[in-house]
């Protein structure tokens, strides 16, 4: 009986998120009866991963530079949106169903549902049922301003464009646009609630646990450019388990030898699909496979080679061909690394980044890494972040906050003899909003 009442809630999200048909929300006598207002209801409805972990986006990925398409299988897209996406078109790069756009706010939808639930129907000892929807809202939200607003600017962030915020599942609340500021806003207060309500570790990775929201934090705060608050939080979480996988003890030439929920995972969401991700589809550019050591195993572990000579991931974090956008300890390695260097913290960057790596190289090969100004250590760190976090889904962000910071990444692709070009800071890097979402809401576009 809970199962159903929790797939009709389900269908119904999800009708309310696809129509505007107000004759669905007079049926209110129905819809109560399978609202779940028991705590067992509410954590089923996040134990859903199918509907709360899978599918994130695909945007970022699909535009960054850590994968490439033949012009054969770009022809052979069936989806014109992601093509046009692929290309960094400015317009019209959302499919008319399962975009991201969609996605997300389903997603968000579900967490705004069951945190509705405890505080409507008063659920008691709800404290942890409450801290797992807050942080998995925060996460979407931070995913969702990667792909539709610019990089955070302090200097910027309360005039620019952020995300419109909904906080609760009530489908008669107007979209409107938040400024950057205030949706970073949300989605660190989401995180800091979420702190103090979680254990530090739950039954199961699926629900997030404090080291989850700590994790999130991190992340947030990078993005932010505060790296005194993301080195801080990415300590503390690895201060709860910062155990990593030893790639020594994987059987690197196995078809995916890194298994679903590892030692290293602390939320194992994946990436929704698009044929352009695909196994056999995206290619590795050869200059990336050709940066790692002969020594590193990572060049085993995430790579093979195709019967035409093309290099293809095989690492993901799931133990199968799922691509993988989870939150990991590799990941606050490299994090609190990166925010050693750019506090001048020199050699504690270099200890918590050579950290990493010796589980990463073959054992008795590998010579730590050392750098002897900021700017050294940060060049070595970006790279070794690029190498590691490869088709994460978080190359995206990580281009736009480095051209914010002066980088000047500048992006390029070949498609049957016509070059297409991403220069620093395009507005195209705040990816078009669903067409008809504006339409139907009002909300401004992102500037093109």
């Amino acid at each position: 009986m809970m199962n159903n009442k929790i797939i009709l809630l389900v269908g119904l999200v999800f009708l309310f998120l696809n129509t505007g048909c107000s004759d669905l929300l007079d049926e209110k006598s129905d819809t109560k009866l399978v609202v779940p207002e028991t705590l067992k209801d509410n954590q089923a409805l996040l134990d859903r991963i199918a509907n709360v972990l899978a599918s994130n986006s695909i945007s970022g990925q699909i535009s960054s530079d850590e994968i490439y398409i033949t012009d054969s299988d770009y022809n052979g897209v069936s989806y014109e949106a992601d093509k046009r996406l692929y290309t960094w078109q400015p317009n019209l790069v959302a499919r008319a169903t399962g975009n991201d756009w969609g996605s997300c706010y389903f997603r968000i939808n579900i967490c705004n549902t069951v945190l509705n639930n405890l505080e409507q129907y008063e659920i008691s000892n709800s404290e942890n049922v409450k801290g797992q929807a807050l942080a998995i809202r925060a996460s979407i939200y931070l995913e969702a301003a990667q792909i539709w607003c610019v990089a955070f600017n302090k200097n910027t962030a309360n005039t620019d464009l952020g995300l419109p915020l909904r906080l609760n599942p009530d489908v008669n609340q107007k979209s409107v646009r938040a400024t950057l500021q205030e949706t970073y806003q949300q989605i660190l207060e989401d995180l800091h609630t979420a702190v103090y309500l979680l254990p530090e570790k739950q039954i199961a990775v699926t629900r997030a646990s404090k080291a989850t929201a700590l994790g999130l934090l991190a992340r947030t705060y990078l993005y932010m450019g505060d790296y005194s608050n993301a080195l801080k939080y990415a300590n503390e979480a690895l201060a709860i388990n910062g155990q990593l996988l030893d790639f020594n003890t994987l059987i690197t030439s196995s078809s995916y030898p890194i298994k679903e929920m590892n030692i290293e995972v602390l939320l194992p969401t994946t990436i929704g699909y698009s044929p352009i991700l695909s196994s056999n589809t995206a290619k590795i550019p050869l200059s990336l496979y050709q940066s790692y050591d002969t020594n590193d195993l990572r060049k085993t572990a995430f790579f093979r080679t195709n019967a035409s000579g093309q290099i293809l991931f095989k690492g993901n974090y799931t133990g199968t061909s799922q691509r993988s956008s989870v939150l990991a300890k590799d990941e606050l390695y490299l994090i609190a690394a990166e925010s050693y260097a750019q506090l001048n913290e020199v050699s504690n960057a270099m200890s918590k980044l050579n950290e990493l790596l010796v589980k990463r190289w073959k054992t008795g090969t590998f010579i730590p890494f050392t750098a002897s100004t900021k700017e050294d250590a940060l060049r070595i760190i970006k790279e070794e972040r690029k190498k590691e976090l490869l088709f994460r889904g978080l190359r995206w962000a990580d281009i736009k906050r480095y051209n914010r910071d002066g980088d000047a990444i500048t992006l390029t692709r070949t498609i049957s003899g016509q070059t297409y070009t991403l220069p620093p800071n395009d507005p195209r890097y705040a990816i078009a909003i669903p067409e008809d979402i504006i339409k139907q809401t009002g909300m401004p576009q992102n500037p093109r």
